[in-house]
């Protein structure tokens, strides 16, 4: 008898059908013999929930965010989480280069202001040179590290702890920002990163300073970004994400020296399918009894 499994988010449609080739799905309300739940890295998996599911056994993200989930919960159940890694790194950090591009070298502004009619526009920045900062540097981190670095004038790096690689560590992000030229962000979410680039931060950043966005929106302290963009303190953002998706801040929308997108790191045919199949692998793995590819530790 194929296994109940709870649709928590809305996921693509190719998932779903390789689902439903293999167990029994539900939205809206879990069955109590729910075995397995699965969602995007933005769901919500609380201890209320996991108290009406006794026979959970396992959360397969589509993603590899995992900030709503309550871990404590988990593990006091036994459940495990399996998320989606390497299927989606190459394009998220694909997408941090292409917004900090934007950013410098103008691109959306410049579109739209040919559009417009308008033939002659403000000066970009030069990419070359610049001092790349990576805050995070797990797979995502390191891929975004990697390609920078054939024109970046140096890449630092702020993360729990110092790892075996040829970029420069700094302890910490206030020190980071004041050092970089360009801070991408590429850390987990969750309470403990939840504002961390906050009015400090972003002062130290400097008003020469760009920020990049493709972790979570949870990290950025929304309003001191906008204060921070409007007095010009710094030079610029580009955005994949935000605090409270899919609601964007009016005051982001209307600036120029401002790259938007709307979630869209992981967004290509390839790595969307990549997932896809990892989602199903990771479940039929658990349920076969083999050793489950994503596996969180």
């Amino acid at each position: 008898m194929p296994q109940d499994i709870f649709l928590a988010t809305a996921i693509p449609p190719a998932l779903e059908i390789a689902l439903a080739e293999c167990f029994t799905l539900h939205r809206d309300t879990p069955p109590p013999t729910t075995r397995a739940i699965v969602g995007g890295g933005m769901m919500t998996v609380d201890a209320a929930l996991l108290d009406r599911l006794p026979e959970l056994q396992i959360i397969a993200v589509h993603g590899v965010g995992f900030d709503g989930i309550d871990r404590d919960a988990t593990a006091a159940r036994g459940i495990r989480i399996a998320i989606t890694p390497d299927a989606l790194t190459d394009d998220v950090a694909d997408q941090a280069i292409a917004l900090w591009l934007a950013v410098d070298r103008r691109i959306a502004a410049n579109d739209r202001a040919l559009r417009m009619g308008n033939w002659t526009v403000p000066l970009g920045r030069r990419a070359s040179g610049r001092r790349i900062g990576i805050f995070g540097l797990g797979r995502i981190g390191q891929a975004i590290a990697k390609r920078a670095a054939p024109f970046a004038g140096e890449i630092l790096y702020t993360t729990r702890s110092e790892k075996p690689v040829a970029w420069r560590f700094v302890p910490d992000l206030p020190q980071l920002a004041e050092e970089s030229d360009v801070l991408i962000l590429a850390a987990p979410g969750g309470a403990e990163t939840r504002g961390v680039v906050d009015a400090e931060v972003l002062d130290r950043l400097g008003a020469d300073g760009v920020l990049v966005n493709i972790a979570r929106g949870s990290l950025v302290d929304e309003d001191a970004l906008i204060a921070a963009l409007e007095a010009h303190r710094i030079a610029g953002a580009g955005l994949d994400v935000f605090v409270d998706e899919p609601e964007v801040p009016y005051a982001l929308r209307r600036m120029n020296h401002v790259v938007l997108a709307p979630h869209q790191g992981s967004a290509t045919r390839e790595g969307r399918a990549a997932m896809a199949e990892m989602v199903v692998a990771n479940l039929e793995a658990h349920f076969a009894g083999r050793e489950v590819p994503g596996l969180l530790g």
